[in-house]
């Protein structure tokens, strides 16, 4: 039988905010992508909820506990939670674009950049004084 350690729990135990939990996230950039990785252990993947709107991403998700039918809780720490986050994303990425994957208790989301946002290369044209024509010289602009 699982017992209870501390014999005041139900003395200073109160319902839990009704506060959206902060996701924890990763992101970094891959070539020409930038990729995003949320941590969202236990939510059902039916109640991920993704938007991108006016530069904005916002995450929300839900995660539920319940005891089988006729079964009471003990204990109970893991509360149901709302978790989410909101991401401010630049005018260099590519929202038309955006892929997102949950897997293993983590969302993926990848952004790419756009296309004026990647490198790209600039001929310079040089003009000789003496012949009037062009000759291409190379260099590369970041």
């Amino acid at each position: 039988m699982l017992l209870r350690s501390d014999p005041f729990a139900d003395l200073f135990s109160a319902p839990r905010s009704a506060e959206p939990t902060l996701a924890s996230m990763n992101a970094f950039r891959h070539g020409d992508v930038i990729t995003v990785e949320f941590d969202l252990p236990g939510v059902d993947a039916s109640s991920i909820d993704v938007q991108i709107e006016r530069g904005e991403l916002r995450l929300q998700a839900e995660r539920k506990t319940a005891a089988p039918n006729g079964a009471r809780f003990l204990v109970r720490e893991r509360a149901d939670v709302t978790i989410s986050r909101r991401l401010m994303l630049g005018d260099v990425l590519d929202v038309e674009h955006v892929d997102a994957e949950y897997r293993d208790g983590i969302l993926t989301v990848r952004i790419p950049l756009h296309e004026t946002a990647k490198p790209r290369q600039i001929e310079v044209k040089s003009q000789q004084l003496d012949s009037g024509t062009s000759v291409p010289i190379e260099s590369t602009a970041t």
